[in-house]
């Protein structure tokens, strides 16, 4: 299960093949996030493919100043609804997308602690929030995560200390297992709609 008080390192991700359509994905819906500030909810999109939905709703995507050859081999987010209250680790355990959906992205914000606060972590999960709250080198982070069917991931990082489009951390592999439950969401075909 993805933690949020845990420690996080930066894994080495060099030699993972990079989706840059994916990544194109991943960086606009963190533009996107990025512009309606911070202290947000969780929030959920899926990844279609542009040319499906240029050829699907072309008033739609005339509206949105999409082409067919902009749109080839390019995703579009489409923001799901689903209940805020719900923990995102656990509203990914239960969504299957549709076939149509080629990916996923989901955005979070979380408070990290530095490599080493892991020591002194509490085990009881409302004892370690609070303890990551008050532990003087936390950072607040928005994770900004992207799975395909194909397999491939692509996260961003933005730290609030650090809060310009300059400073945001690109990599395929930064949050293994948010990445994990993305791409848990796409091994199978839906029977209902995913959204809450």
């Amino acid at each position: 299960m993805y933690d949020e008080t845990q420690p996080m390192d930066l894994p080495d991700d060099e030699g993972e093949p990079l989706d840059p359509a994916l990544a194109a994905a991943v960086l606009e819906v963190e533009t996107h996030v990025a512009e309606e500030g911070w202290d947000r909810p969780s929030r959920l999109f899926a990844l279609v493919p542009t040319a499906a939905l240029v050829a699907a709703e072309p008033d739609l995507a005339h509206a949105m100043g999409l082409d067919e050859a902009s749109a080839e081999g390019s995703f579009t987010p489409v923001e799901q609804e689903f209940d805020p209250s719900v923990a995102v680790e656990d509203l990914l355990a239960t969504v299957m997308w549709p076939e149509s959906v080629i990916g996923c992205v989901v955005t979070v914000e979380r408070l990290v602690l530095p490599p080493g606060a892991d020591a002194e972590l509490p085990d009881e999960p409302a004892a370690a929030q609070e303890y990551a709250a008050a532990h003087p080198d936390r950072q607040e982070v928005r994770i900004i995560a992207g799975a395909t069917r194909e397999g491939a991931s692509y996260c961003a990082l933005r730290l609030r200390a650090h809060d310009d489009d300059q400073s945001v951390v690109g990599g395929v592999d930064l949050v293994p297992e948010l990445l994990e439950l993305l791409h848990a969401t796409l091994e199978g075909e839906a029977e209902e709609d995913p959204r809450r």
